[in-house]
């Protein structure tokens, strides 16, 4: 039995493609956007973080990265309701991929990003945070590009299963 329902096979069709922008998106900086901002003198490169993370919550951002929580979350709970059908489980794993770096966002880097953000770009204090945030964010960045990359291909199985 197939997910026979248009509207929820283009609903998995659209999480698909957002949940790879957003690995898209937080893989970029994984692979160069912080290691730039590392070879800046600190008070420059937190200057640059900060600035990043002041325009990071735009509509459209935040509209891919929670919108897509919402879409993969409905799509999770069709799934559980539907496991008879082809691709209901891709749904379920690719719900909880994707919730998993929204979580890691929420927890992880969201805490240091506002920590970032209050302290004086010219202090020692500063400084010395900077190298651990670079070090601790980037690899907490490795880790959350697997949710949303994750998530993409579950999401793609389950659509390709679904026909």
């Amino acid at each position: 039995m197939t997910i026979d329902n248009a509207f929820v096979r283009g609903l998995v069709l659209y999480t698909a493609i957002t949940s790879g922008l957003c690995a898209g998106i937080f893989y970029a900086f994984s692979s160069f956007v912080m290691r730039a901002l590392g070879r800046l003198p600190a008070d420059q490169g937190i200057a640059a973080m900060n600035s990043i993370n002041k325009e990071a919550p735009t509509f459209w951002f935040m509209f891919v990265l929670m919108g897509t929580a919402l879409t993969g979350v409905v799509l999770g709970v069709y799934g559980v309701f539907h496991l008879g059908r082809a691709g209901a489980v891709w749904l379920i794993v690719g719900a909880v991929a994707y919730l998993v770096a929204v979580v890691m966002t929420i927890v992880f880097h969201v805490p240091r990003n506002d920590q970032l953000l209050g302290m004086d770009p010219d202090s020692v204090a500063a400084a010395d945070y900077w190298r651990s945030y670079l070090s601790e964010w980037t690899w907490g960045n490795h880790l959350r590009v697997l949710g949303p990359l994750v998530a993409a291909v579950a999401f793609t199985v389950a659509w390709r299963q679904s026909r």
